[in-house]
């Protein structure tokens, strides 16, 4: 058994190029379309001599028909996304004969997560609000009278901390 699957959020490095294969064309709308991007993802750690260090790694993002449709129509550089798919490594021969490898990320599945900020992507896709998160209010309890003396069973193990 086997299993290849990349789970990313970043930030999108620059603006998807989008092409049409099999011959077709952006009127005619008969080819395959793909379109190709990249994503940034940063980690930030502390070193051994607690400097806050960050590494941003750059991947290859690869989406086919209906995705490519979405990032064509909502993706823009800096916008926050989650991308789900599968590593492939393409391999072909440059004009000097060399032979070159590129790693991507063929996109199976592809979800929105807003902008970074509105200026950058004025006119794009926003996020939808997220409801706030209300904590609940606690019950008013009657006050106990002051001269009755509140009982606690300290060696009772079945006491109903909320920790």
């Amino acid at each position: 058994m086997s299993l290849n699957k990349v789970m990313l959020i970043g930030n999108v490095g620059r603006d998807p190029e989008v092409r049409y294969l099999d011959g077709g064309s952006a009127t005619g709308g008969q080819g395959t379309k793909v379109a190709t991007f990249t994503l940034a993802t940063s980690e930030r750690y502390r070193d051994r001599n607690g400097e806050l260090k960050e590494n941003t790694e750059w991947h290859n993002i690869v989406a086919w028909r209906n995705s490519a449709d979405i990032a064509e129509k909502f993706i823009h550089k800096g916008t926050q996304i989650y991308v789900e798919g599968k590593l492939r490594t393409r391999s072909w021969t440059d004009q000097s004969g060399a032979k070159k490898y590129q790693t991507e990320i063929a996109v199976d599945t592809l979800q929105l997560l807003g902008r970074r900020d509105d200026s950058q992507n004025a006119g794009g896709y926003q996020a939808p609000a997220q409801p706030s998160y209300q904590a609940p209010q606690p019950v008013q309890q009657a006050a106990q009278p002051a001269s009755q003396p509140i009982a606690m069973d300290i060696d009772n193990p079945t006491d109903d901390l909320p920790f």
